[in-house]
Order: structure tokens, then C-alpha cells, then sequence
């Protein structure tokens, strides 16, 4: 049976190394007959920018955000994706606000009980892929943390592909086996 792959992109370049990543990866993972959306976070309109923590998604049945804007029918998509592939360019030391706006309101997909210290979510066994990029090599070690993070607290699986001396805006698609190592990335998660 064919994975369904939700891809996140951050960026705000439509041609840029994110967009080139995000491509070659897709390229991979329909190769194999996977189902991929991609969807640009980058455009999205929100009425608050990230999560206001009103909680009133823990006090509902579903795992679904209450807040009416683009991020709605995203968060729902993540709870049918099979892998959740997020993709940014590195942005002073993290991801791009673009996408960070976004993981926010993943708050909705998960389930407290402080009282009883436990946490239930729609995530767990998911696989979440952090596709990245940076003109240098500084700082994608702290972009990476929180989703690593992130899958360990989840109990989803996790996977990276980081492109660090990536260059300007573009310039990804100049360097030499960049491509192919993001294609046959692509294909593992068929």
C-alpha cells in the first residue's frame, strides 16, 4: 500500500534551496507510487500568529485546532499523513517563522491530562523528515534540535536531510550530487 507524504514548505522563495529540496524529494518518493501534497506554508493567511493557547482544542473529543484560518485543514491532513515531511531554510539558528507558525498549532494534535502526567496524540508513529538548507554550515545543528525533539516526545520515527554550504537562494541546484542524494532520500519513504 502506497505512503501518503505531506510535505510543509517554509520557504518564502518559490525557486529557491528549499523549493529545489523539496522537488528532488518529491521526485523520489512518486517514483515509487507514493501520493505526495505539497503545501506552502509560506502563504498562508492566519487570523494570530501561532497558537493563542486558549486550550480549547484539549477540551473537545477531536484533535483538531479551533481557530478558522489556512492552518485548519493542514493540521487536519497531518493526522492522515503517513510521513510528515517539513521543509526550511535555516533562519537565524531555527526554521522559517513561515513554517513555525505553523508547528505552533500542531499544539491541537496532541492531548493533556496534567493531572494524570500523560499526553496522547495522532502523531505517534508517524515519520517526520526535516528537509533543510543553509548558506553555511552554522546553526543547522540548532535548526534540527526541536524536531528531533519534537519526534522523540511524539513517538514518531525521524529522518533528515541537511544540505549545510547550500549558498544563496538557489544555489543548491549547482552543487554537485545534491540532487541525487535528495532523490534516492525521496525514495525510502515509499
Amino acid at each position: 500500500m502506497s505512503k501518503n507524504i505531506l510535505i510543509l514548505s517554509g520557504s518564502p522563495k518559490k525557486n529557491g534551496n528549499t523549493a529545489a529540496l523539496v522537488e528532488w524529494f518529491t521526485e523520489g518518493a512518486v517514483s515509487k507510487n507514493t501520493r505526495v501534497e505539497l503545501i506552502h506554508t509560506a502563504f498562508f493567511k492566519y487570523k494570530f500568529p501561532g497558537c493563542t493557547s486558549c486550550r480549547l482544542c484539549q477540551k473537545q473529543e477531536g484533535y483538531e485546532c479551533v481557530i478558522e484560518d489556512d492552518a485548519k485543514p493542514v493540521l487536519r491532513k497531518m493526522v492522515s499523513a503517513d510521513v510528515i515531511v517539513m521543509a526550511t531554510p535555516l533562519y537565524f539558528f531555527a526554521a522559517s517563522a513561515q513554517l513555525k507558525v505553523l508547528i505552533d498549532r500542531m499544539f491541537s494534535l496532541y492531548k493533556w491530562d496534567n493531572a494524570a502526567n500523560t499526553m496522547r496524540t495522532v502523531l505517534r508513529g508517524k515519520t517526520l523528515v526535516l528537509l533543510a538548507s543553509a548558506y553555511e554550515d552554522v546553526g543547522m545543528n540548532a535548526l534540527e534540535k526541536p524536531f528531533i525533539l519534537t519526534a522523540d516526545y511524539t513517538g514518531m520515527k525521524y529522518k533528515s536531510f541537511l544540505v549545510p554550504n547550500a549558498g544563496e537562494s538557489g544555489d543548491i541546484r549547482k552543487k554537485s550530487g545534491v540532487r541525487e542524494k535528495a532523490v534516492a532520500f525521496g525514495q525510502k519513504f515509499a
